[in-house]
Order: structure tokens, then C-alpha cells, then sequence
């Protein structure tokens, strides 16, 4: 998982878990007895990521919640499941400043739910709407850095599939893709 604009690297949007997807209210809701979801930051076809509060260790985190389509039958419907617990795994294996750090894999109504650190920051994809073309010094720069998370996850022996423009983080905690 390489950092994206809000650790999501996915559209925003709103809405509650199987719930109201235009993002009228967050419901009170627990996930896995600790992370207390609070808001949606972003959602795709297969999915929400959550803003949340780890109630444990009282800090915020970034839940991911994966979603079959309605209808799938139930062996079907575990594949993505399975996927994304795959993914924490792997995630987990990997140690770099590019990397999105994974804390737990809580299991919450018979399904996984990613919890790993937020991270702020615009896409590079928003960096480049906004600015344009960028200096050559300094898209280089960038280059390099997008380079070393997959370099790291390859090191460790975890295959990286998501890298485009809207993925990678600029101005995170632990990224320095962009400005100083």
C-alpha cells in the first residue's frame, strides 16, 4: 500500500458502512471493539476507508473496509475478503517511509477490516492539476521516491499493483514528494 492523498488513494466521498452512501451521518459504530468510525475519506466500487479512532490507544487511524458486490454468492463473496487480508499481511512484511504502516487486521461481522496509520498530503495526481508540468529537478525528485516503496516491498517480497498518479502522497508525515 504506497501512501496516497489520504492513505486511500481513492475518490472522496461519504456515506456509512452498507448505509446511506451520500454521507448524511456516520453511524455509531465500533469496529472490532476499537476503532471508532468517525467519517468516510474515500470510496471505490469494491469499498470505504474510514477515518476512525483507535479507542485503545486513543489515536486516529485509517480503517479500510472491503465490500463484496450484493448478490455474489457466499464463496465468491470471501475472495476479496481473503484479498485484503493478504494485503495487511504483505503490507506488514514491508518496512519503509513510503509504506503505509499496517497496526491490525480486526475482524468485525465475519469480515477484515485494514487498520493502518492515516496519512494527509495531496495526491501527486492533485499536485499536477494544480501546478502543471513540474521542474524537471524536482519531478525527478519525486521519481525517485515513488520508486523506493516498491523497491522496499520488492526487497521483501511483496508485489506492488497499485502505483499511479492519484496514489502516491505529497506533504504526508513521512513523505517528502513534494515541496519542503
Amino acid at each position: 500500500m504506497t501512501r496516497g492523498p489520504s492513505g486511500d488513494g481513492q475518490e472522496r466521498g461519504g456515506g456509512a458502512p452498507g448505509g446511506d452512501p451520500a454521507g448524511g451521518g456516520v453511524p455509531e459504530r465500533l469496529v472490532g471493539g476499537r476503532y471508532r468510525l468517525l467519517s468516510a475519506l474515500g470510496e471505490g466500487g469494491m469499498g470505504t476507508v474510514w477515518h476512525a479512532r483507535d479507542e485503545a490507544l486513543h489515536r486516529e487511524v485509517a480503517v479500510k473496509e472491503v465490500r463484496a458486490p450484493a448478490g455474489l454468492p457466499a464463496a465468491e463473496a470471501a475472495r476479496p475478503h481473503t484479498r485484503l487480508e493478504r494485503e495487511a499481511w504483505a503490507a506488514a512484511r514491508v518496512s519503509h517511509r513510503g509504506v503505509v504502516t499496517v497496526h491490525d487486521v480486526a475482524v468485525d461481522g465475519g469480515r477484515p477490516w485494514i487498520v493502518r496509520e492515516p496519512v494527509r498530503g495531496l495526491a501527486l495526481s492533485d499536485v499536477l492539476d494544480a501546478e502543471g508540468p513540474l521542474p524537471p529537478p524536482r519531478a525527478a525528485r519525486i521519481g525517485a521516491e515513488v520508486l523506493n516503496a516498491p523497491r522496499a516491498a520488492d526487497g521483501a517480497g511483496v508485489p506492488h499493483r497499485d502505483i499511479k498518479p492519484g496514489t502516491p502522497g505529497r506533504g504526508g508525515r513521512r513523505t517528502r514528494a513534494g515541496r519542503p
